[in-house]
């Protein structure tokens, strides 16, 4: 009955009632005496401040910029002539996908583009919309522009949340730019979007917010008018606690100053200390996917750490990995490839770290395998380096690629077998272990590939002494002088 009653009343006073807005706001369409269409308001809203934003919001809600001069970082994108400048300030209409880490500004961003002339803003959330809900957005989107020559900016949250079936949906409406579409998400749009919508639409990517970035939006939020209106203080140390904490994560941040000054108001004080902001937040959230870029963002940045000889840097990114839940088994896979790979024969005794630090991973598990994780980290770190393991054996693949293979040559072919010697195979093999030195002249490789040298030690660590012995190796072995 209320439903009823809310359309007889919409119809009385000529509406025609639309979409609700993110707020959950209803939205009418009118008619004048002249059968023009017009946007009413519900004439009931609740409170909100000269900011939009309602006096109960969130701090982080209240301090959203209301323009680019309040946009803090992503100087890259929004410096004179930059593209996104351009679509803020109306110079240009692009379909945008904005991709970074959260509270960098992507929902900000996307506010701002809905204010440029006069757009009208729809927000949907991938978590809790799908093709249905696209579809009313396109038809109510068609609907105002046909009638009142309005554009639809049509702002996704979490878009590569979304099916591939959901996301071609939009391809039609972004293509005739029915919708203008600012589309937010976290991961890598390569990863996460389809082609045919990346290729309509403005990659552009934020950066995490600088140090100095979080601590200038810290102390507008401590005096703001929007925000604490200066009923707290906050002092430098847990300024900077909340600085560390946050991450470059802007919402992280404010939302860390309101819990901590909330928890001050409470005992009638009016300064944020660093114990205020532990009572708030006990630990840093880690930006971390197992399934996206950050997965493999990171275990590059551990292993070129530990190739680069920089044990902290790798412990570091070993303690993200493990902090943010990364399967230990894949770290010490990449530990037992990186043995060969980066260290081989210059420390014999880096794989059998490795080694044995997957076999603490699999017999004993978390949390104590990161103990045998950390001892094999900082083992390859320190070890000397060589890449003449991998080296040679690519090369050596390479020419096998390439067809560089030839016949094995008849006197070290299989003789165990009723025969072979009439085949030629086995005769004439010297058995090295008959000379003093173990070592005689005798051809190996196939004919094509005599002289061929596919491993070449460095003179760092234990390869200082083959170094030295492989070239000996190899004047006996082909007879050389």
């Amino acid at each position: 009955m209320a439903e009823r009653g809310l359309r007889v009343e919409g119809e009385r006073r000529g509406h025609v009632w639309g979409l609700s807005d993110p707020s959950g706001r209803l939205e009418g369409m009118s008619t004048d005496a002249d059968g023009l269409f017009e946007l009413d308001e519900p004439d009931s809203l609740p409170p909100v401040d000269e900011a939009g934003a309602r006096a109960t919001a969130p701090l982080a809600v209240r301090m959203r910029p209301r323009t680019l001069d309040e946009v803090v970082g992503q100087a890259h994108l929004l410096r004179p002539g930059a593209p996104l400048r351009r679509l803020v300030e109306g110079g240009a209409a692009a379909s945008v996908l904005l991709y970074g880490p959260p509270g960098t500004g992507k929902t900000t961003i996307a506010r701002l583009l809905a204010g440029v002339g006069s757009r009208h803003f729809v927000a949907l959330s991938a978590l809790s919309s799908g093709v249905k809900e696209l579809r009313a957005v396109i038809d109510d989107a068609r609907r105002r522009r046909d009638r009142l020559d309005q554009q639809t900016v049509l702002f996704i949250d979490e878009v590569h949340r979304f099916s591939k079936t959901q996301q071609d949906a939009l391809l039609g409406a972004v293509e005739d730019r029915l919708v203008l579409l600012v589309a937010a998400t976290t991961e890598n749009p390569s990863f996460s979007v389809v082609s045919p919508l990346l290729s309509r639409s403005l990659v552009l990517q934020l950066q995490s917010l600088t140090d100095d970035d979080v601590r200038s939006l810290l102390r507008r939020a401590v005096a703001d008018p929007r925000g604490l209106d200066g009923a707290v203080a906050l002092t430098p140390d847990a300024e900077d606690a909340l600085v560390r904490l946050a991450g470059g994560d802007a919402r992280r941040a404010l939302t860390a100053l309101e819990a901590a000054a909330d928890g001050v108001a409470g005992t009638g004080d009016t300064e944020v200390d660093v114990p205020a902001v532990e009572r708030a937040v006990t630990e840093a959230t880690v930006r971390y996917d197992r399934q996206g870029d950050q997965h493999y963002d990171v275990i590059s940045a551990f292993i070129k750490s530990i190739r680069g000889s920089d044990p902290d840097a790798a412990l570091h990114y070993l303690a993200r990995m493990l902090v943010a839940g990364e399967d230990p088994r894949f770290i010490a896979r990449r530990l037992m490839v990186h043995a060969s790979e980066d260290v081989g024969l210059a420390d014999p005794t880096a794989l059998q770290a490795a080694v044995a630090a997957a076999q603490v991973v699999q017999l004993v598990g978390l949390p104590e395998c990161r103990l045998a994780l950390a001892q094999a980290t900082v083992h390859l770190a320190t070890a000397p380096k060589s890449n003449a393991v991998i080296t040679g054996i690519d090369e050596a693949m390479g020419d096998v690629r390439a067809g560089a293979t030839g016949a094995v040559p008849p006197h070290l072919r299989d003789g165990h077998y009723a025969g072979a010697q009439k085949l030629g195979n086995a005769v004439g093999y010297r058995y090295p272990h008959n000379t003093p030195d173990g070592v005689l002249a005798q051809q190996y490789p196939p004919d094509g590939l005599v002289g061929r040298d596919y491993y070449r030690p460095t003179t760092r660590g234990a390869e200082r002494v083959l170094a030295d012995r492989v070239p000996k190796l190899r004047r006996a072995v082909r007879g050389e002088p």
